[in-house]
């Protein structure tokens, strides 16, 4: 009889399967948020992220955990792009009722972001340099390709830019440590 090597089995195709199921629920609602606020409708682009996450909490095997992370991440999403906003360095389509403060749809994103951090995102939880260099990518990436589907407008694109990249390379790998401590409890 031979054994099967680890990782292999129904177990793994079903891991691989509901991470691809993630990635895919992420890009579609990030994308639905995006347009929905260059197009003049934040609303149902937040109406779309809320359903994915709340899929996703559905699903996680701590939600709890996952809640925190989401509670976290809005709190550093809101201090951290409402100071891009009030530098000037960017500027958001469908600002809401709070024009000094990041509009509900960007805050969304973060949320977003945040139900990703313990179970898709877990090979980065101990490789924080890693993190941080996709961070100082990926950030910038996602508020270009906003700009450029008319969701926000980088006023100031090299201090936004450059500001993004180190902004992002410090908090990606903050959000993974809290990941990674709160999943072990």
């Amino acid at each position: 009889m031979t054994a099967l090597p680890v990782g292999t089995g129904p177990w793994r195709r079903q891991h691989v399967g509901g991470l691809v199921a993630t990635l895919v629920a992420f890009e579609f609602a990030w994308f639905a948020c995006v347009l929905g606020a260059a197009h003049g409708w934040p609303w149902a682009g937040v109406a779309m992220v809320a359903a994915v996450v709340c899929g996703l909490l559905v699903r996680s095997r701590k939600p709890a955990v996952d809640g925190a992370l989401i509670a976290v991440a809005l709190a550093i999403g809101l201090a951290w792009d409402s100071a891009m906003l009030q530098l000037g360095w960017i500027a958001y389509a469908s600002p809401g009722p709070l024009p000094m403060l990041a509009p509900a749809w960007i805050l969304a994103l973060w949320a977003l972001l945040a139900v990703t951090l313990r179970e898709p995102m877990r090979a980065l939880h101990t490789r924080l340099s890693l993190a941080a260099l996709l961070g100082a990518i990926g950030g910038p990436l996602s508020y270009a390709g906003a700009a450029r589907l008319g969701a926000c407008t980088l006023l100031q694109p090299t201090a936004a830019l450059t500001a993004l990249a180190l902004g992002w390379a410090a908090i990606t790998p903050l959000l993974l440590v809290l990941a990674r401590r709160w999943d072990s409890r």
